[in-house]
């Protein structure tokens, strides 16, 4: 068996000073790629990120009639009628939640049978949710799994006058049907089945993206929109840059007693996860309890950071993140005790972060199995920049949202063996 790549940090001797411009949003990006696709007529995507997950969503899109061009890194101009078509293949979604969740809800407008794939990884999270309240609303959608691969046989049309939906598990459920019901053939009320939801800003986020490319979503009360059937019309779309990944600059400038100019407040950022940054700027005394439903990716940033931490730290309300690209409780219990045993324990779904600000300077031997999982690598990262000794698995999992992270680092002086 091959050995796996790996890259150690060698923590600096000096602040991390500088200016990185962070990737355009993930979330954003994919979001706005769909609805464009979506659209009647051309729409200009600038400040879109490039990386494995969007590269699978415009790929998919691609495959069912979408004129996508790249002019430059940072834009797509996507082409569209206002419908997909079918594909000859089976898509192909990697690892990209995003991607699959959404595209798993639009193509039931597709006249004809789609398979929505995924790799092993992806193969492992839930869908089922998703699953049943598209068959609720009348749609042909199945697996036999409760996990990709999905089968979607679509009529060509959607004639749902109400989705339902447990937003408890997933947020990335409510944003497929809300994107979906503007491509009804009337009204479509999209209503949660409890209160909770997982990150409610990214449904703020959809329906933001959504009212940019001409949809009507009228908020009834916190558990129910009414989207009307307009169907999507093409823009000019401006991306901001990506808040989860602002997180990890964030925390090394933190970590090192840094300046780390991002060429963007924190204030300016609309995704949920840049609620981290005030979290962030308490360090060396961050809270003694996170809530970590609102800003799940950021997360594991918090969590790293917390290690080094005056007083222990716990984080809760951590369910979703069982279901991400990997366990993130688990790889994070595991990687905090990889570099000092007792660092990390878990209590059901919460992390206990026991904080030790003498970890710095000191020296492990810590192998960071990352699972794949681009924010596991790039949160161990910051580690490194504080313990010599930590190796990171498969560090090239980080181009599923920032394929130039390592990158971003070294331009700020760190270095890697």
């Amino acid at each position: 068996m091959a050995v796996q790549q790996t890259l150690t940090v060698i923590p600096p001797n000096a602040s991390l000073n500088g200016k990185v411009t962070p990737p355009g949003s993930k979330s954003i990006t994919n979001r706005a790629l769909l609805l464009a696709a979506l659209a009647k007529g051309t729409s200009r995507l600038s400040g879109a990120l490039k990386s494995d997950d969007t590269r699978h969503m415009s790929t998919a899109l691609r495959q069912m009639g979408v004129q996508i061009d790249e002019p430059d890194e940072t834009t797509f101009v996507v082409t569209g009628n206002g419908k997909l078509q079918v594909p000859e293949q089976p898509l192909f979604l990697g690892n990209a939640g995003t991607a699959v969740r959404f595209l798993t809800a639009a193509v039931t407008t597709v006249n004809g049978r789609v398979v929505l794939d995924g790799d092993h990884y992806m193969r492992k999270r839930p869908i089922g949710p998703l699953l049943e309240a598209l068959q609720r609303g009348g749609l042909d959608v199945a697996s036999e799994t409760g996990c990709p691969p999905v089968i979607v046989n679509g009529r060509g049309g959607v004639q749902a006058k109400r989705f339902e939906i447990d937003g408890g598990l997933s947020s990335q459920y409510v944003s497929a049907l809300l994107m979906l019901a503007a491509c009804g053939e009337a009204p479509i009320e999209v209503a949660l089945t409890g209160k909770d939801i997982g990150a409610r800003g990214y449904v703020d986020l959809t329906i933001a993206c959504m009212q940019a490319f001409g949809a009507q979503v009228e908020v009834l009360d916190e558990t129910l929109w009414r989207v009307a059937a307009t169907g999507y019309q093409a823009c000019d779309y401006r991306i901001e840059p990506d808040a989860s990944a602002a997180t990890y600059l964030w925390a090394a400038q933190a970590l090192t007693d840094g300046h780390i100019d991002l060429g963007v407040a924190g204030e300016d950022f609309t995704q949920p996860d840049a609620k981290a940054l005030e979290v962030i700027q308490q360090f060396p005394h961050m809270p003694a309890v996170i809530n970590g439903s609102q800003m799940q990716d950021a997360i594991p940033t918090l969590a790293v950071l917390a290690a080094f931490n005056k007083t222990p730290v716990r984080f809760v309300e951590l369910a979703n993140l069982r279901v991400k690209e990997c366990d993130r409780v688990q790889a994070l219990f595991d990687g905090l005790n990889g570099i000092r045993p007792g660092l990390a324990s878990v209590e059901g779904d919460d992390l206990l972060v026991a904080a030790d600000p003498a970890l710095a300077g000191t020296t492990c031997d810590a192998l960071i199995d990352t699972h794949s999982d681009h924010r596991i690598a790039m949160c161990f990262a910051l580690a490194g920049l504080k313990v010599a000794g930590i190796r990171i698995q498969d560090p090239d999992c980080v181009a599923k949202t920032y394929p130039d992270y390592w990158k971003a680092l070294a331009s700020l002086g760190v270095q890697y063996a």
